[in-house]
């Protein structure tokens, strides 16, 4: 019998790449910046908007020299390679310096979302154990109200009150050095913690540049919080590896958005269905008239079949669809960059969901049974994925890692298929959580299916199906709303989904509300609203 650590190192293997053996671009992320740095120092790096206009800018030189007063600032402290510090604040230049300042010391960095309750920012804190917190001015009250066992340091002054510079050592080899713990935001129990390294940021962050065939004329707009490995390895550490320009919005705006992707010239943007859904909502028809957008970097979230179609006929452009999670760095696969119009819209749109493409190069993914058995063709199961963006593993929680490499892969907790196109690659396909299945009389029903009926219905601005607790069978399916019509009632809503979902999928009755639950990254949190449907436990749905 394998032991978990054989199984760790399998789960970070392709089946033509041993663990470790992948090659990277760069010896650590230091060194990847050090490179771009050099090659263009007056060039614009990173514009910032905190607001509706600019509200600063760097160039790469300017970055560095930043960056290097942070350093001193961590070094003066006591932090040292191998070291742990946390961060706390929206986007803002600041986060990416002090993640920047902390990877180039060799320290790793526990990101803190903002949007958690007090109660597990504690339990993160005390879990992690890191050295000090860094968190902007904002923040620092609601976070010394913790009563954290480590100082609590202002970032937005660290750079103004170290006139000495610090020398980082890029050229170390950083590849196994341990650079983020992301905690996941699970809607119950305590959040785990990702162990990610400098190898595995700089893998994804490659395999995203080659992928997308990024350049140095290209510019990104990071709309995405800081705090997520989306927003930091897509629009931050890829165009570092590309020595692309990065524009940072504070918050996202639809307004905000299309302006700055006119201003600033925008050609890449990785973004979540919510925001896709906010676009399309906005009212344009098409976008800025000197936009250079090529496409949208889509993941992270549920995306259905009619907001991609929306989103495409209204702007233009392709929607990229991919996916992957904190456990396996950022993103696993991508749809191809290479298919034809008619091509991408068949992957989009001719299965019931939208293909999630094909595995990175520097993965391999599949799709099991509970006994870690491949499943054929159209066979719907656990997407499993293995490779070099793999994480080394939760942070002390060994309980966690059995169940998650039990089988030598790394296990999504994603329910999935694929379909094989005539060149003979998987496409693969999201249909849902597992946890999030509605389980009607023993039949596992996706709700992302379900999804994709309610927001065709007239009248719906958005809305999602939730499995709900129901003494006749178990669960059933109801509808939260947000309606686009005053007028909208539920008998419309429930009428419309009849017509296209046998009576066992289709909603039985409709929440209305003005907001659906949302993590910061744009996943619906289902669990959270059943209570919402607990006068309808002990009725009897009939078919009439």
């Amino acid at each position: 019998m394998r032991s978990l650590q054989d199984k760790i190192k399998s789960a970070k293997s392709t089946a033509a790449v041993a663990c470790g053996k992948w090659k990277l671009p760069y010896s650590s992320v230091g060194a990847a910046f050090h490179s771009a740095a050099n090659r263009h120092p007056d060039a614009g790096f990173l514009t910032y908007y905190a607001g509706p206009e600019k509200s600063a800018g760097y160039t790469w030189e300017q970055f560095d020299e930043r960056c290097r007063r942070f350093g001193r600032f961590l070094a003066d402290r006591g932090i040292r390679q191998g070291d742990r510090i946390a961060t706390a604040g929206m986007n803002h230049p600041d986060v990416l310096l002090t993640y920047l300042a902390a990877w180039r010391l060799g320290v790793s960095v526990v990101p803190l979302n903002l949007g958690e309750d007090d109660h597990r920012l504690h339990y993160i804190i005390e879990h992690a154990k890191p050295r000090l917190i860094a968190v902007l001015d904002e923040e620092k009250l609601r976070l010394e109200a913790l009563s954290p066992p480590v100082p609590v340091i202002s970032m937005n002054r660290l750079h103004q009150q170290n006139e000495e510079e610090f020398t980082f050592d890029d050229a170390l080899n950083r590849r196994n050095q341990e650079a983020f713990i992301v905690y996941t935001s699970g809607t119950t129990g305590n959040p785990k913690g990702v162990i990610l390294s400098q190898g595995q940021l700089l893998t994804d962050a490659a395999g995203i540049s080659d992928w997308h065939q990024i350049t140095a004329a290209d510019r990104f707009l990071c709309v995405l919080p800081l705090h997520h490995v989306n927003g930091t390895v897509v629009t931050f550490l890829t165009p570092l590896i590309t020595g692309s320009p990065v524009v940072l919005l504070r918050k996202f705006s639809d307004d905000l958005f299309f302006r700055v992707l006119e201003s600033e010239q925008i050609t890449l943007t990785s973004v979540v269905p919510t925001l896709l859904q906010f676009l399309v909502q906005s009212g344009r028809t098409g976008l800025p008239a000197e936009s250079r957008l090529r496409r949208v970097i889509c993941g992270a979230g549920p995306l259905t079949v009619e907001l991609a179609l929306k989103f495409e006929d209204t702007f233009g452009i392709p929607v990229l669809h991919g996916y992957g999670l904190s456990e396996t760095t950022c993103y696993s696969c991508f749809l191809p960059v290479d298919l034809g119009p008619q091509d991408h819209r068949h992957w989009i749109a001719d299965f019931g969901f939208p293909s999630i493409g094909v595995p990175l190069p520097c993965n391999d993914m599949d799709i099991q049974d509970d006994h870690g058995t491949s499943l054929e063709e159209g066979v719907k199961g656990e997407i499993v994925i293995r490779g070099h963006t793999v994480m080394d593993g939760y942070f002390l929680n060994p309980e966690a890692n059995r169940q998650a490499f039990e089988f030598g892969w790394f296990k999504s907790g994603d329910e999935g298929f694929f379909r094989t196109d005539p060149e003979g690659r998987r496409f693969f396909f999201i249909t849902g959580r597992y946890k999030e299945l509605i389980i009607r009389g023993g039949v596992n029903l996706s709700p992302l299916e379900i999804d994709e009926v309610i927001g065709k219905c007239p009248g719906v601005k958005a809305g999602i199906a939730v499995g709900f607790e129901n003494d006749w069978y178990g669960e059933e399916v109801g509808a939260l709303v947000i309606a686009g019509d005053p007028s909208l009632t539920e008998q419309a809503v429930l009428e419309f989904c009849r017509r296209d979902l046998p009576f066992s999928k289709s909603p039985k009755c409709v929440v209305f509300t003005d907001t659906l639950p949302v993590t910061t990254t744009g996943k619906y949190q289902r669990n959270r609203v059943k209570s919402l449907f607990s006068g309808w436990k002990e009725t009897q749905f009939r078919n009439r």
